[in-house]
């Protein structure tokens, strides 16, 4: 079976998009800078263990207390 490179690139841009969504969602419900958090993962995930440990963090942290006046 052969793989070529457009197809690793396309599964990588794939992966990226998701990281990027996901590092978000996360971002706004574990930290206070959800854009910063988003562009952090959507990075990672060119690397993809250094995505999975993001990720892995991120779900593991605790959520942020809101604030309610």
């Amino acid at each position: 079976m052969n793989i070529n490179a457009t197809f690793i690139g396309q599964i990588i841009a794939l992966f990226a998009i998701f990281m990027l969504f996901a590092g978000y969602y996360l971002g706004k419900r574990k930290t206070k800078t959800p854009i910063l958090t988003a562009i952090a993962a959507f990075l990672t995930a060119f690397v993809p263990l250094f995505a999975i440990i993001f990720l892995a963090y991120l779900v593991l942290k605790d959520d942020i207390a809101e604030v309610k006046e």
